[in-house]
């Protein structure tokens, strides 16, 4: 098993950030709190409690070198907040929603964060000096639905090359929605960004200009990630699918795979050759391209005959699944299709018995015992690549989990 520690602290945990040093981990209870605790002498030990919001907190994020804390509720509103002394002070942030904020996340400059909505717009937030808020502008003309999720492309300023002496600066966010597509725009703000002065004559780009729209979902789009070249975008959809978009610009290329289980909810890049999923199955899953760069599913994945329709993109091949981690193994190593077919109504019939025994290995989970809806990376200086990442479910636990051990992910690490 690949957990280091699993903790429970709550009943539920809708979302959680760490840390720069990762001491200190904060979390929503699925309520309006955000719970901050530090591990002492191998205790958790609840710190802080900030209290600013009305209904549940949907989206944390801790940054990395600014040390602040950004919330975003259903209540439509986000606070930045500032350790001052012994507290946290929380600062306003002008969203201008008339729906629930869902899902948020600090750019990699740490100048801007966004803020997807149920209110079809992304808020791109940024702070006044003279009147001490953080203000937005929006992204508001093509998403249908709710905006799921929200990554940062991990260069943050990536520079397009439009002709021989022209650049362009598309500093590039990429979206998910519930109306099944996934989107990247450009974010540059004048004023706000700014640009490589040896990169010679440029070209401004508007600000909320769409690159690309991605329709390979049918269903519910959730969990988007740049990889850690920025060169892959992989998110996931609820009818039990991922998706995996090389080179996002003019001519990107679509893969994709049939999940054999429950649909995911998030996904993480460990490396540009390995990605992890997680969601309804309550454990985390591996996937890998092999050697030689092609896309082969196993024979448990789904094989969806054809490639799916999508005007423009290559589609059709597959990445593959590697197996669960944390997952018990059968004592037959052969599971035939019956069998597996038996297991999926078992997840459905038989799944409230998991509740109600007591011993951990017959219950068919692992760590985890209900949905995770988050999977956030954990990385010391000088990682390379990422061994390490957390989860935080339904089940009110929080896991980590170190891959180094994994004698059969080593290959692909």
């Amino acid at each position: 098993m690949a957990a280091i520690w699993v903790h429970e602290f709550a009943d539920c945990i809708t979302c959680h950030s760490w840390s720069p040093d990762e001491s200190m981990i904060a979390f929503c209870p699925n309520n309006s709190e955000v719970h901050i605790y530090r591990l002492l002498d191998d205790k958790w030990d609840k710190l802080y409690v900030l209290q600013k919001h009305d209904q549940i907190v949907s989206g944390i994020d801790w940054s990395a070198r600014s040390n602040k804390i950004v919330t975003v509720s259903h209540d439509r509103n986000s606070y930045v907040w500032n350790k001052e002394g012994a507290e946290w002070v929380p600062t306003l942030v002008i969203l201008r929603l008339n729906r629930a904020a869902l899902c948020v996340q600090w750019s990699p400059k740490e100048n801007k964060f966004a803020v997807g909505s149920g209110a079809k717009t992304v808020c791109i937030c940024y702070y006044e000096q003279e009147n001490n808020w953080w203000v937005s502008k929006l992204i508001r003309k093509r998403h249908e639905s709710s905006v799921t999720s929200v990554a940062w492309h991990p260069n943050n300023v990536r520079i397009l090359l439009a002709s021989e002496k022209l650049f362009c600066y598309k500093i590039l966010l990429a979206t998910t929605s519930t109306d099944g597509k996934c989107r990247v725009f450009s974010t540059f703000i004048k004023g706000i960004d700014t640009k490589d002065s040896r990169a010679g004559a440029s070209a401004d780009t508007k600000f909320g200009e769409q690159i690309i729209q991605l329709d390979l979902s049918i269903s519910w789009s959730f969990g988007v990630k740049w990889s850690p070249s920025g060169n892959t975008l992989a998110y996931v959809g609820h009818n039990s699918m991922i998706y995996f978009v090389d080179d996002v610009g003019p001519s990107p290329s679509a893969q994709s795979v049939a999940l054999r289980d429950l649909p995911l909810r998030d996904v993480l890049f460990i490396s540009e050759k390995v990605v992890i999923g997680v969601g309804f199955d309550c454990n985390p899953m591996v996937f890998s391209v092999d050697e030689t760069g092609l896309w082969h599913p196993l024979t448990m994945l789904a094989h969806i005959p054809g490639p799916i329709p999508l005007a423009g993109i290559e589609s059709g091949s597959f990445r593959t699944f590697l197996r669960f981690l944390g997952e018990r193994r059968s004592a037959s190593s052969g599971v035939k299709s019956g069998s597996q077919f038996s297991e999926a109504f078992g997840k459905f019939y038989g799944q409230s018995k998991n509740g109600s025994s007591n011993d951990e290995t017959s219950k068919g989970h692992g760590v985890h015992n209900n949905c995770i809806n988050c999977i956030l990376p954990l990385k010391r200086a000088g990682d390379s690549p990422l061994f390490r990442f957390s989860t935080s479910g339904l089940d009110g636990k929080v896991a980590v989990w170190d891959l180094q051990g994994q004698e059969d992910l080593r290959e692909f690490l």
